[in-house]
């Protein structure tokens, strides 16, 4: 296994590469600037996988995080075979944290976006693969899985800084009660909180770790949630 340095932030070079592909999204821009990718981007996001891995593994032990591309690092290539955008790449750094069976995008994680100038954290599914929304419908009705969920709901949406998101559907699914307590959850085809806003002054040291991880652990309630679903 490649060793990775200890993380101690991200720099002004990965927001200004960013804010500059932005601007220049073709393969010879890239080109160009491929060592400050490499270096500012790449090298930084993989020593914050590794290190945000071992902080929640102390909440999640079974959390998966690898610091490779299309791991816990989203590749930065577009898939344009069926996009009327022919932009070849994504002007975002994607990071996921994971538990579960399944692939990782079938499972509940952790999520971390930089897009310049904003940020954003966030925490659960965002969307729901065909196969797990009856399952999911089943637990929002449960009478004790539909409790609990209610709960950790009530706190997320007490919070002022986070948004719950994942709504889809505009009426309760045929064959449930659009009475019951828990109706409004199932309009939802993924389920997930998170919180948005500027980039923070931590995204330029190691307190970034700590920034994060006292967001991720306020998300701790609803992953689980999920993940007992997904078992």
């Amino acid at each position: 296994m490649v060793e990775v340095a200890a993380f101690s932030g991200f720099t002004k070079d990965t927001v200004r590469f960013f804010t500059g592909l932005r601007g220049n999204n073709n393969r010879e821009w890239f080109a160009k600037h491929r060592e400050t990718y490499d270096t500012q981007v790449m090298e930084p996001a993989k020593a914050f996988v590794v290190a945000m891995g071992e902080r929640l593994r102390t909440v999640v032990p079974r959390i998966v995080a690898v610091p490779a591309v299309n791991k816990s690092i989203f590749r930065l290539n577009r898939d344009t075979r069926f996009s009327l955008d022919p932009s070849p790449y994504k002007t975002n750094l994607g990071l996921y944290f994971w538990e579960g069976p399944k692939s990782r995008m079938e499972s509940a994680g952790f999520y971390f976006h930089l897009e310049p100038p904003d940020f954003m954290l966030g925490g659960g599914m965002y969307m729901f693969s065909d196969s797990f929304v009856p399952r999911y419908r089943r637990a929002v009705v449960d009478p004790k899985l539909g409790q609990e969920l209610r709960k950790i709901l009530a706190a997320l949406t007490d919070r002022k800084d986070l948004e719950v998101g994942g709504k889809h559907y505009k009426r309760v699914p045929a064959g449930y009660d659009p009475g019951h307590p828990n109706a409004e959850w199932l309009k939802h085809n993924g389920l997930y909180a998170g919180y948005e806003t500027k980039i923070p002054e931590e995204f330029y040291s190691a307190r970034l770790l700590d920034y994060c991880f006292e967001r991720y652990e306020l998300l701790v309630p609803l992953h689980r949630w999920l993940v007992k679903l997904s078992g």
